[in-house]
This record gives structure tokens, C-alpha cells and sequence, in this order.
């Protein structure tokens, strides 16, 4: 996993509220066996007709999308069924953090845990943020704030063991493969 303490990237704004995980990535490209290229089927069922043939409407289908690094979603992302893939979705399409009033518990750890911030902010950051579509955040995970375009600072919450391995680049098992001789010193007492 790659080291997250600041970027900065444009957003794109989806303000739809309760978009759950089947929207996010529909069950039928749940037997992908690699992330790879999964980004492409990212809302697919709303970026593309029945025919494959790109939703202009759509907003990721529309030019001012291109290179946002930042996903500003309505209320409750990430509802519905369990699937790591929603957030190995995000991560392929390009974005590496999703903005929201509230996420569904397991999707906000499964994104977490594979590198995609997940970040809540209050109804009144919320609002700003989806009546400017198109600005440019920075997210400082060292700081657990957002930066806006006007240089207003936003703290968030993150679970701090998730942050930790984010800015360290690390996931679970990484975390704990670094105390491995630890861990084989306890083991070798105990026996």
C-alpha cells in the first residue's frame, strides 16, 4: 500500500444519498479475480446504457470529471451488502478518498483498509462542498483535515489505527509482520 500524508486532487460531486454497494459495483463483476482494471466497472450500471454505450448524463461521463482524485458523495455511501470491491472500484477508477456526511460501517472499513480515505465532514462542509462542484481539496491525513479551496481547514475523524497505516503505507498484515521477531520472542517464552 502506498504512504497517504497530503495530496491534493479536484472533486467530483454525486450527492445521490444511500448509494449502496450494488450501484458502487454491481454483483454481476463480483467474480473478478484480480483488481485490476476493476475500476472500469465503477457504477457501471449508471455510466453506461444497456447497450455499454457511455450515459452522457452521467457526471463521470462528463468532461469537468476528468483527473478528480476526490469522490463527494450524499448521505449513507456505502450501504447495502459487504463487497471489498466497491472500494477496490474507487481506488482503480482513480480516486483516492470519498467525502460524505456518513458511510456504512463496512464499506468505510474495507476502503480504509485498502488504502481509499474515507472522509465525514458536518452538514455545513457537506453543503459547501456540494454547491462547489469541481474544487480542489487537500487532504492532510497528518492533521485529519481537508483543506478548501479558500483555505478553510476542516478536522475529521478517522480511526487512528487506520490512519497508522495509511501514512505508513501499511495493511493489517504489514502492520504486523513489522513486530515479527517480537511476536517470535513471545512465542519461544511461552513454550
Amino acid at each position: 500500500m502506498e504512504k497517504i500524508k497530503t495530496f491534493s486532487a479536484n472533486t467530483v460531486n454525486l450527492p445521490n444519498e444511500d448509494i449502496d454497494t450494488d450501484q458502487i459495483i454491481p454483483a454481476r463483476f463480483l467474480t473478478r479475480q484480480t483488481t485490476d482494471g476493476i475500476g472500469e466497472c465503477l457504477f457501471a450500471d449508471w455510466r453506461f446504457d444497456k447497450s455499454g454505450k457511455p450515459n452522457e448524463d452521467f457526471i463521470l461521463n462528463q468532461p469537468e470529471s476528468t483527473d478528480a482524485g476526490i469522490l463527494v458523495t450524499g448521505n449513507n455511501f456505502g450501504c447495502g451488502s459487504s463487497r471489498e470491491h466497491a472500494a477496490w472500484s474507487l481506488l482503480d477508477y482513480g480516486f483516492r478518498a470519498v467525502v460524505s456526511s456518513s458511510f456504512a460501517d463496512i464499506f468505510q472499513n474495507n476502503s480504509l483498509k485498502n488504502g481509499l480515505i474515507t472522509i465525514v465532514v458536518d452538514l455545513e462542509t457537506h453543503k459547501w462542498l456540494i454547491e462547489h462542484p469541481a474544487t480542489e481539496l487537500t487532504v492532510d491525513l497528518e492533521n485529519t483535515e481537508i483543506i478548501l479551496e479558500n483555505g478553510k481547514a476542516i478536522s475529521f475523524p478517522i480511526d487512528s489505527f487506520a490512519r497508522y497505516c495509511l501514512l505508513h503505507g501499511v495493511d493489517q498484515l504489514g502492520y504486523i509482520l513489522k513486530h515479527d521477531s517480537e511476536i517470535t520472542a513471545y512465542e519461544n517464552q511461552q513454550q
